[in-house]
C-alpha cells in the first residue's frame, strides 16, 4: 500500500454460524455443545478486507449479537481503516450501556477485522505490523478433557497429546473432591510425568472450597489452577492463591484494561490469560500486556489461537497459547501445530480466510 494513501471503510458483512464440535465439553460453569461464531467481513472502499470471529458460550445470543454488529455497521462506515480512533468512537457509543457483554464482544469483532485489514494493506503479517517477528509459541491442547470421569479423561488425555503436545488442560469441579483428585491421578498416571497438565475449575467453587481442593492438589503437579471461583472476584482469587502453592491463572473474563489494572492490583493471580474477544481484540491486548509486561506476570492466550499466536509474538511475558480446534471446519487454512508449538502464517494479516461452503453449511441464518 502506498503511505499516502488511506482506507476507508464501506461496511461490515456478517454472518452467524454454530460449528459441531469435535469434543462436546462438559465443565465445572457449563456446558459448551457446539461453536456458535460470529464472522465478520469488514469491507473497504478499496478493495481490502478484513476478517475476525467472535465466539459465543452459547447459541442463544448468536443472532442478537450479529444483529448488533449489522447495527453498528453505519457508525463506521466512510471512516478511515484507524483501529484505534474506531476503538475510540464505538467506546463513546457504550459509554452509557457499558463496555461489557454483547456490546464488548462486537467491538472487539471490529477491531480484529480492523487489525486484520491494515495488516493486508501492507502486505504483511499482524505480528510484523505490531512490530514483532514470526516466532513459535509453545501450545496445550485444550480441545478436550472436560468433566468426563477418570476413565474417559485417561484415554482422551492420550488422544490429545497424539498431535505432538507436551501440554493439556483438564476441567475439574466435580461434586466430590475426591472426584477431582482421581481424575487428575487417572490422567497423570497415563500421560507421565512430563507432560504438563494445567487445569480448570471454570469459576465454580467458593473461596473457602477453592482453598480446600487447592491444598487437597498441591503434591499432584498441577501447573496451574484456572478461575477456581467466581471471575470477578479478584480478592477471593488473591485469598486463594496465598492458600495455595499451585500458581493461580485468570484472565479470560476480563472485561477490557481496566478489568485488568484491577485484578494485577490486588494481585489475582500468578499468571494471566486474556481472551482477545473480551479484552478488547488487538487493541485492548496490546494495553492488558503492557500492564502485565509492567507488573512482570506471565501471560497466556485463552481460546481465538489465529490471532493470539500474532498477539503472544509481540507480548513481553508471553507464555502459553491456548489451542481449540473450534473454528477449523469453517477456515480454509487453520492454524498448524507441530511438536507442541503454534507457528505464525507467513500470510497478510492474521492469516485467516473462510472455507465458503462451510460456512453456508453451517449457517443460521441472517440478520
Amino acid at each position: 500500500m502506498n503511505l499516502d494513501s488511506e482506507l476507508t471503510i464501506r461496511g461490515l458483512v456478517v454472518h452467524a454460524v454454530d460449528v459441531p464440535m469435535n469434543r462436546p465439553l462438559k465443565t465445572g460453569g457449563g456446558e459448551v455443545g457446539s461453536a456458535a461464531m460470529v464472522l465478520i467481513d469488514l469491507l473497504t472502499e478499496e478493495g481490502i478486507a478484513g476478517c475476525s470471529y467472535l465466539f459465543c458460550p452459547t447459541p442463544l445470543v448468536l443472532k442478537p449479537l450479529a444483529n448488533l454488529l449489522s447495527n453498528l455497521a453505519p457508525l463506521i462506515e466512510d471512516d478511515l481503516l484507524a483501529p484505534v480512533e474506531i476503538e475510540r468512537k464505538l467506546q463513546k457509543t457504550f459509554r452509557l450501556l457499558g463496555p461489557q457483554g454483547l456490546s464488548a464482544m462486537a467491538m472487539a469483532g471490529i477491531d480484529m477485522a480492523a487489525w486484520d485489514a491494515l495488516a493486508k494493506s501492507f502486505e504483511t503479517p499482524l505480528v510484523r505490523l505490531l512490530g514483532g517477528q514470526s516466532r513459535r509459541i509453545p501450545a496445550y491442547n485444550s480441545c478436550g478433557l472436560g468433566m468426563i470421569g477418570p476413565g474417559g479423561a485417561a484415554d482422551e488425555a492420550q488422544e490429545l497429546l497424539a498431535s505432538g503436545f507436551g501440554a493439556i488442560k483438564i476441567r475439574l469441579g466435580y461434586q466430590e473432591l475426591k472426584t477431582d483428585l482421581e481424575v487428575v491421578r487417572a490422567v497423570r498416571g497415563s500421560v507421565g510425568e512430563e507432560v504438563v497438565l494445567m487445569s480448570d475449575y471454570n469459576q465454580s467453587l467458593s473461596v473457602v472450597e477453592a482453598s480446600r481442593r487447592a491444598a487437597a492438589l498441591e503434591d499432584e503437579g498441577l501447573y496451574w489452577i484456572e478461575e477456581p471461583t467466581r471471575a470477578d472476584d479478584y480478592s477471593g482469587h488473591a485469598q486463594i492463591r496465598r492458600d495455595t502453592k499451585t500458581p493461580v491463572q485468570i484472565g479470560e473474563n476480563w472485561w477490557g484494561p481496566l478489568d485488568a489494572a484491577k485484578s494485577i492490583e490486588v494481585g489475582a493471580s500468578d499468571y494471566v490469560m486474556p481472551d482477545a474477544m473480551k479484552i478488547g481484540g488487538v487493541t485492548g491486548w496490546l494495553r492488558t500486556a503492557a500492564l502485565a509486561g509492567a507488573a512482570g506476570i506471565p501471560l497466556s492466550s485463552h481460546l481465538f489461537p489465529e490471532i493470539s499466536v500474532h498477539l503472544l509474538a509481540v507480548s513481553p511475558t508471553r507464555h502459553w497459547l491456548e489451542y481449540v480446534d473450534w473454528a477449523d471446519p469453517i477456515l480454509e487454512n487453520p492454524l498448524k501445530i507441530e511438536d507442541g508449538y503454534a507457528s505464525i502464517p507467513y500470510a497478510a494479516g492474521i492469516g485467516m480466510s473462510w472455507d465458503v461452503g462451510a460456512v453456508q453449511r453451517y449457517s443460521v441464518g441472517e440478520p
